[in-house]
């Protein structure tokens, strides 16, 4: 049997800020009622956290849970534990109407992080990331160039940015020409 690796197995480059592949990462899509008290439940036993607000990503780690839209949530967990939450979540969820699918080998994950990751993320989002718009514990879901993806702030200098797996490739570089030494246009 092979063993699984992520998509670019921990690619990175240093520029005005750090960017990495992360490496595998346990995902879950959770699509229900966000307000139902027993889909709170399995969030909670799953991650340790409550069910985010609109906008809201409380991750620390490889674990928690991210708001991806009004019925929606991106469960994290460790890559390792990944099947076992999902069986448990399933199970908990039963006789609940909502849907809970293992996404994390369609998915890829890179940090920026250093001085500058606001900056570098801002070349390629249409999103206000100054520090009055943009905290760590927030989420967005928008385009990075021209394809989708999610990020979100885990400290004041450190981005995590989720795309699919199939365009892992043209992100990192986008990353990394956005990181590039010399490209700083001092915005954020």
């Amino acid at each position: 049997m092979s063993e699984p690796i992520s998509a670019l197995n921990h690619a990175s480059y240093e520029g005005i800020a750090k960017v990495e592949e992360c490496g595998l990462q346990g995902m879950i899509t959770l699509r229900g009622d966000l307000s139902d008290k027993v889909l709170a439940k399995a969030v909670k036993d799953a991650t340790g956290q409550k069910v985010p607000g609109q906008r809201e990503a409380l991750v620390a780690g490889d674990t928690g849970v991210c708001w991806m839209s009004t019925d929606e949530l991106l469960v994290l967990v460790p890559y390792a534990e990944v099947e076992a939450k999902l069986a448990a979540m399933t199970n908990a969820l039963s006789g609940t109407h909502a849907l809970a699918v293992n996404v994390s080998d369609a998915r890829a994950v890179f940090r920026i992080s250093g001085a500058s990751a606001r900056e570098v993320m801002g070349k390629l989002a249409p999103v206000d990331l100054s520090v009055d718009a943009f905290q760590p514990d927030q989420i967005r879901r928008s385009r990075l160039a021209q394809v989708a993806g999610a990020f979100w702030m885990d400290d004041a200098e450190t981005l995590r940015v989720v795309c699919f797996r199939s365009v892992a490739d043209y992100v990192f570089n986008l990353l990394k020409v956005a990181a590039q030494p010399g490209s700083e246009v001092g915005v954020y």
